[in-house]
């Protein structure tokens, strides 16, 4: 597996309206524009920093992945994505080792990524993100 850098943070957040006022206004960082993924339940808003992104994420519904995210723990550091050269041959690699996946195939992210999780369990309590854009 190659993996070639970090892709993004992801970040739970109850309004980006709200976040966009630290990471814009605060930080200074472009606000690059935001997307709905409806199948993730999920919109995202992507803030370019040097060759990676902060991405954060609201829900788009209260059963959503990001809105349990935050009913358990709160707002904050959701994943964390690598960007990986070819993501199936990644997630065989993976499987062959044994490591728990969410995803056993790649699906489409926002951006037009191919994406797919590694299971917390398999990761010491983190949730990873492959993607191949």
């Amino acid at each position: 597996m190659q993996i070639l850098k970090i892709d993004h943070l992801g970040i739970a957040v109850n309004s980006i309206d709200e976040g966009k006022n630290f990471w814009s206004d605060v930080l200074g960082l472009a606000f690059e524009g935001a997307e709905t993924v409806e199948a993730q339940k999920v919109t995202t808003a992507f803030f370019p920093v040097g060759e990676s992104e902060v991405e954060l994420l609201e829900s788009t519904s209260p059963d959503g992945p990001v809105a349990k995210y935050i009913e358990k723990r709160g707002q904050g550091i959701q994943h964390v994505a690598f960007r990986v050269a070819n993501i199936e041959e990644a997630l065989e690699e993976l499987k062959a080792k044994g490591i728990r996946l969410i995803d056993e195939k790649p699906r489409m992210g926002a951006g037009g990524a191919k994406i797919a999780f590694l299971h917390p369990k398999a990761t010491n309590g983190v949730l990873v993100e492959l993607c191949e854009r």
